[in-house]
């Protein structure tokens, strides 16, 4: 039984230093979805273009809000960050994960609204606030978010889906697999 501390104690640093890592990947730009989602799909007329872009927005939004809500808010609401929890390493690093995951979809989302004149302008109001997310993975990873940010999370989440609703473009939760929150 002594030696399983140590194991343990290898095991958990290494978990974090592949979560931090992973983290950092998952708040880049991604290029290869913001760019071809602006385009419009080669032989589609503008109505099938704001079609597809209105998909890919709920696609997207969806997800962000899927993965906040599992993995950021209904932990945080079960008391999975406080100090002495059972469980709490890894709960910080998924919700690290998930924090930059769903910043990363909502940047891939605001691109995708950009196809679809009525959704644009629904969101527009809303890039202020998403910019604002893009520190919050790190805060979570390290266990320093409080109730504000875990509101910033969900007052972001609201607007994006209110704004989406407004458009025709109903988005509902889709919680990612934790692969898909790795990259």
């Amino acid at each position: 039984m002594p030696r399983s501390v140590p194991l343990r104690r290898l095991l958990m640093a290494l978990l974090l230093c592949c979560a931090v890592l992973m983290g950092t990947t998952a708040c880049g730009d991604d290029d290869s979805t913001t760019s071809s989602s602006s385009a419009s799909p080669s032989g589609t007329s503008s109505a099938e273009a704001q079609k597809f872009a209105k998909t890919r927005f709920v696609a997207n939004a969806g997800l962000a809000a899927g993965a906040t809500y599992q993995w950021v808010v209904k932990p945080y609401r079960a008391g999975k960050f406080k100090k002495g929890t059972d469980g709490r390493t890894f709960a910080l690093v998924k919700a690290g994960l998930a924090g930059g995951f769903a910043y990363n979809r909502l940047k891939a989302a605001t691109e995708n609204a950009k196809g679809d004149p009525l959704l644009a302008k629904a969101v527009a109001p809303l890039t202020a606030g998403i910019a604002s997310l893009k520190g919050l993975a790190t805060k979570l990873r390290k266990g320093e978010a409080g109730e504000g940010d875990i509101g910033a999370f969900e007052s972001v989440i609201s607007g994006i889906k209110d704004a989406g609703k407004s458009a025709g473009a109903e988005v509902k939760d889709k919680v990612p697999s934790t692969s898909q929150l790795g990259g």
